[in-house]
C-alpha cells in the first residue's frame, strides 16, 4: 500500500505492506532509528513517538493507520542545532543511563506535559508507567520531566 506521511516535517510517500509497524517503518524505511524497539509487546515505550502530536508506542500502529499523518521521532525534536527543552532536561538532570529507553521516555515525558504542564512528581510517575527504564530507578528521569515544566512556565 502506498502511505504519506509527514515525518520530523518532510512528506514521506512509500510502499508498505499492510502489515508493517509504524516502527519498522520509522526504523526500516527511513533509517530513523532514534526510535528504539525495546519488547515487541507493547510493555516498555522505548518506541514512544508522537503521531498527530499526541505520543503513541509506535509497536502498537500500522504504518497505514499513520497515512496523511504527522509524526515526530526524537530526531525531529532539535530545531535549528537548538535541542529540545526536554532534552536539556534529561541531559542537565542525569535522567538516562544506557540511554537505550531514553528516546521513547523524552517524547512521552513530551506528550505528558502537552497535556498536563504543571504535573507533581506523582503525576509524573503515572504519566510515565508505560515506559519502563531498567538502570535508573526513574529518580532522575521524574527531575528531568519537573526541571523541564519548570523552565517552560
Amino acid at each position: 500500500m502506498k502511505v504519506s506521511i509527514t515525518v520530523n516535517g518532510t512528506t514521506r510517500e512509500d510502499d508498505v505492506e499492510p502489515r508493517t509497524l509504524l516502527v519498522q517503518y520509522v526504523r526500516e524505511t527511513l533509517g530513523l532509528t532514534g526510535t528504539n524497539i525495546g519488547c515487541d509487546t507493547s510493555s516498555c515505550g522505548a518506541c514512544s513517538l508522537h503521531l498527530n502530536g499526541e505520543s503513541v508506542k509506535s509497536c502498537t500502529v500500522l504504518a497505514v493507520q499513520a497515512d496523511g499523518g504527522s509524526v515526530t521521532t526524537i530526531e525531529g525534536l532539535a530545531q535549528n542545532g537548538e535541542m529540545h527543552p526536554m532534552q536539556k532536561a534529561f541531559m542537565e538532570n542525569h535522567g538516562l543511563q544506557c540511554g537505550y529507553c531514553t528516546p521513547g521516555m523524552v517524547m512521552a515525558s513530551i506528550g505528558l506535559l502537552n497535556e498536563n504542564p504543571n504535573p507533581t512528581e506523582d503525576e509524573v510517575r503515572l504519566g510515565l508507567e508505560g515506559n519502563l527504564c531498567r538502570c535508573t530507578g526513574y529518580h532522575n528521569i521524574v527531575k528531568s520531566v519537573l526541571a523541564c515544566a519548570n523552565a517552560t512556565k
